[in-house]
């Protein structure tokens, strides 16, 4: 399956399209505002797809999920290369923003519950960083064949490029194994999470999680996809079940509220880190090398988020402390070399991502893994939108390093939290508590 899943994370992140797409919008005549609401958009989509395509995928299947992405993905990419204009550019924003709800909650709950079948739910940290990895060199890479391509076919190279790309993604997709329980298939539920609110995993008991075997939602040879009445029931069942394991469970609930906390703030500077660079004075065309830099500090953050789960929750108040120190630090230098800041202050978001992750993985039980997986991506948007409303007040009178500075204040705050819950409670050795806690 980890083959799969890092050629699966390498396709879904080669898009030549990434690093020239707002010189498409600009080239098209698109100006600062309108670009600025392609992104809202895109991050209101995800809003809106998040819970349900999670729902959906705990009641029939996550495989169909992971393919179907990509081929939206590929059909909004066309679009913008074809018909270069606002409304295209918009419905690519859409068709996206649904590649990225349906791959949400589904990827996760998938690799953790193979993982957990084959009795090795504790390489999920180590498997998850990994593949982060392998997508940001994937995003590194295209980055560096972004140019010339361009330069030789300008944007119908470099689209059908991400084009192709996408299908492939699709492709591969179709390879992971997914062993599901007959419960999901009968529609059955126990209430989405584990009784001690600790987790353990919602997968089968044995198998292996190496490609073998099938999937889909047959289990014992019995089941398969209920009708649409009883789909219906499902999914509002499993819906609700998420839910009411919610209101049961405060650690699960910590948990969760952790993902967004982590996750947006830094999520959303990615899209502005173009801008920070061109203020330390770099001329336009060192600007892709020094994007390169901040993505290798992401990269070396997943390969090291395995080794960080032994920090506990200590460790992790403390690397999101430094790394909010970093990026406050690099911005305001207002040079080049303040980059080198940015990309390690990344690094350490981008391996608590995966803490946060690993956290909310080992916290759920039950047929509602994706859908809780999904309520955690549905916060990230909610918080996302924020800071995109917040970065264009603040971009408006104050430079850019100045407001990646501000950005770094969430951290901090979700830094002291996270530090005085350690106090008074279980020692961090102790089984489930060593991932990253809320």
């Amino acid at each position: 399956m980890t083959a799969t899943l890092y050629a699966y994370a390498f396709l879904d992140e080669f898009v030549l399209l990434y690093p020239v797409y707002a010189l498409l919008f600009a080239d098209s005549g698109l100006s600062v505002g309108q670009i600025s609401s392609l992104f809202v958009l895109w991050s209101l989509t995800g809003v809106l797809l998040e819970v349900p395509t999670g729902v959906w995928a705990d009641a029939v299947s996550r495989r169909p999920l992971l393919w179907t992405g990509p081929l939206l993905g590929a059909a909004g990419f066309a679009l913008w290369v074809l018909f270069p204009s606002y409304w295209a550019f918009a419905a690519g924003f859409v068709l996206w923003g649904a590649r990225g709800a349906l791959g949400s909650g589904a990827l996760e709950a998938l690799v953790y519950e193979e993982l957990d079948r084959a009795g090795a739910a504790d390489r999920y940290a180590r498997t998850m960083g990994r593949a982060h990895a392998v997508g940001q060199l994937a995003v590194m890479t295209a980055t560096g064949l972004a140019g010339p391509v361009f330069a030789v076919g300008g944007y119908p190279a470099v689209g059908t490029a991400s084009v192709l790309a996408c299908l492939l993604c699709a492709v591969t997709a179709t390879r992971f194994p997914e062993h599901r329980t007959a419960a999901v298939a009968e529609g059955e539920s126990d209430g989405g999470v584990a009784g001690d609110g600790c987790g353990g995993g919602g997968g089968a008991s044995h198998g292996g999680a190496d490609g073998e075997g099938g999937g889909g939602n047959k289990a014992d040879g019995r089941g398969g996809t209920p009708g649409a009445a009883g789909l219906t029931r499902l999914y509002g069942r499993l819906g609700l079940s998420g839910l009411s394991g919610l209101r049961r469970e405060r650690p699960l609930l910590g948990a969760l509220l952790l993902v967004p906390a982590v996750t947006a703030v830094w999520g959303a500077l990615d899209e502005y880190t173009p801008l920070l660079v061109r203020e330390t004075g770099a001329p336009d065309t060192a600007v892709p090398y020094l994007l390169m830099v901040i993505w290798a500090g992401v990269t070396a953050g997943s390969l090291l988020a395995g080794a960080a789960e032994r920090l506990g929750r200590t460790g992790l108040a403390a690397l999101l402390a430094g790394a909010a120190l970093a990026l406050a630090a690099g911005a305001l230098t207002g040079a080049p070399a303040g980059i080198a800041l940015v990309a390690l202050a990344f690094g350490g978001f981008q391996a608590a991502t995966v803490l946060a992750d690993v956290r909310l993985q080992q916290r759920i039980g039950g047929t509602a893994r994706a859908t809780l997986t999904s309520l955690a991506g549905l916060g990230t948007e909610l918080v996302t939108i924020v800071v995109y409303g917040a970065y264009g007040v603040l971009g408006a009178g104050f430079a850019h390093g100045t407001v990646f500075a501000l950005c770094a204040v969430p951290y901090l705050l979700t830094a002291l939290v996270v530090g005085r819950r350690s106090r008074g409670q279980a020692p961090e050795g102790e089984p489930g508590e060593q991932g990253a806690g809320a």
